[in-house]
């Protein structure tokens, strides 16, 4: 999966509008690259119309400290240039996302969004961009409809790119995470709210939920959906109903705030939930995805107009361990909603990763409500940086991976690690190595992250004949897994790489121990 991940973050100690743009991960070893900038008074003036037009209760100061200068509004987005009618909104829209893309994608940056895309396309595949907002003032900006230029399409609804937030502060995911799910199981919360009819509701988002088919049905290669309700629950009932079934997605509407703990979701009168409650008992019961019909579910908290750092819920997840967050940047309409949730769940049943569903049903709503309407701009999704997004398993898995029974001429090859002292017998399957005791191979180096790499075997048949392969993926944080090849040491970040006997890899550091890999043949 060719991913390219940016970061955004103030540079204090010299300005309070100077800022460093740095891409953290891309899919080949020079695109790490880094850039110096100011943030634009133009762009805090375009801003602040964009937000006196679609959300007027949003009073964060952008940016903070010192006073922009008066700058005039474009002429181009007063008047529309001759022979064009486009309204007031959808110029505004356009020009505010031409401006935010133009400041993250400038100079090198811009150079390795290019080469990144181009390896993508050689793969046949799209490129995945995440975005890292450091600063929390910027958090609120709606970069989802960042565009190259007019004709272009929004990152978010582009076909060439798959575009989500995400953050490094994070620990590693925990292995029951990273295995796709035969089936949704879905858990529909509807909390304390005044302007809802439960029961009506709850009957409608059963129904959105499974796409208006039986549920339980696999018709069209769709994935099975269950759907279970809990109308304004307790915490302990809540808690309760997830720590005894299964479930990989929970789906809350209600009534929500922002806060410091990543809000408050108001169950039932007089009892509510914090962000750190939740992300606690959801990540204990390890359910994937967290999608929030709740408004300011993307935004942070604020005081005196200055966002509390790490404090919307959907950072508050993801910061906690839940793979998945989808919240709303603004209060969203039922009418949107549905729609957005029908094509959303939809999508997933029909085995798409989780942003490629996000960015379907995006485009449903922009369909539906324009581009000079701001609900397409509403969905945004949060991604751990260990996660693929994959939720389902796909209808067609590849080529099959056989049990080792069924493979008769290669049951007496084998594979080893080998390490000045240490002699480690790799496993059919996958050999997890890391820092922690819970890994096939313990590493205990600073330098070493607790799930740090894996080594996949694979027994796959080439027409009739049998062929074992073995490769290494690396899941380390700052991507240092080592490969010696072509007389130099490697880095491998995030990447998949196939392993011949003979090779020497490195973890943590190019000054750690060094480990050959060797297949062996017991038979000989």
């Amino acid at each position: 999966m060719p991913s390219l991940n940016l970061a955004i973050a103030r540079l204090v100690n010299t300005g309070t509008d100077n800022f460093a743009i740095w891409v953290v991960n891309a899919p080949y070893p020079s695109g790490y690259v880094l850039r110096d900038c100011v943030w634009p008074a133009d762009l805090t003036k375009v801003w602040q119309e964009w937000r006196e037009m679609f959300s007027p209760e949003n009073r964060l100061d952008i940016p903070p400290g010192s006073p922009q200068p008066q700058t005039p509004l474009p002429p181009e987005l007063i008047s529309p240039p001759s022979g064009q009618t486009t309204s007031y909104s959808s110029r505004l829209m356009q020009h505010l996302g031409i401006n935010l893309w133009q400041w993250v994608f400038d100079g090198k940056i811009l150079n390795s969004l290019e080469r990144s895309q181009g390896i993508a396309m050689g793969q046949n595949t799209r490129l995945h961009i995440r975005l890292e907002i450091r600063d929390p003032q910027i958090i609120v900006l709606p970069w989802e409809i960042m565009q190259r230029e007019v004709g272009h399409a929004a990152m978010s609804l582009s076909q060439d790119v798959l575009f989500s937030r995400t953050t490094s502060e994070v620990e590693p995911l925990q292995l029951q995470y990273l295995r796709a799910d035969p089936a949704l199981s879905i858990l529909l919360v509807l909390g304390h709210d005044e302007s809802l009819q439960l029961e009506k509701e709850a009957a409608i988002l059963k129904q959105t939920l499974s796409n208006g088919s039986a549920l339980g049905s696999n018709s069209q290669g769709y994935a099975r959906c269950i759907v279970n309700i809990l109308l304004q629950p307790s915490p302990s009932e809540l808690i309760q109903e997830l720590e005894t079934k299964a479930y990989n997605v929970l789906f809350y509407a209600g009534h929500g705030l922002p806060g410091p703990d990543g809000g408050l979701l108001f169950l039932r009168p007089g009892m509510s939930l914090n962000g750190i409650e939740l992300a606690q008992v959801l990540t204990r019961n390890h359910v994937k995805l967290a999608v929030f019909n709740a408004c300011w579910g993307a935004q942070p908290a604020a005081i005196n107009n200055q966002a509390i750092p790490s404090s919307s819920l959907a950072e508050v997840l993801i910061r906690q361990g839940v793979p998945a967050v989808l919240g709303m940047r603004d209060q969203i309409a039922d009418s949107e909603s549905h729609s957005f949730i029908k094509v959303f769940t939809q999508a997933l049943r029909s085995r798409k990763p989780i942003d490629e569903a996000v960015a379907e049903a995006r485009q449903h709503l922009l369909a539906v409500y324009r581009f000079n309407q701001p609900a397409w701009t509403l969905p945004v999704l949060y991604l751990h940086p260990d996660f693929t997004g994959e939720l389902i398993k796909g209808f067609d898995e590849g080529i099959t991976e056989l049990p080792e029974t069924s493979m008769p001429g290669i049951g007496s090859q084998s594979a080893t690690l080998r390490s000045l002292g240490r002699n480690c017998t790799l496993r059919p399957g996958i050999t997890r190595i890391g820092r922690t005791e819970d890994n096939d191979i313990v590493i205990p180096e600073s330098s070493v992250s607790r799930r740090h790499a894996q080594i996949l075997c694979r027994n796959t048949l080439i027409g009739a004949t049998p062929v074992r392969t073995y490769y290494l993926e690396d899941l380390s944080t700052y991507g240092t897994t080592w490969i010696f090849r072509s007389d130099n040491w490697e880095q491998i970040h995030r990447r998949e790489v196939p392993l011949q006997s003979g090779i020497q890899l490195k973890f943590g550091s190019t000054r750690s121990e060094t480990w050959e890999f060797i297949i062996e043949d017991s038979s000989s």
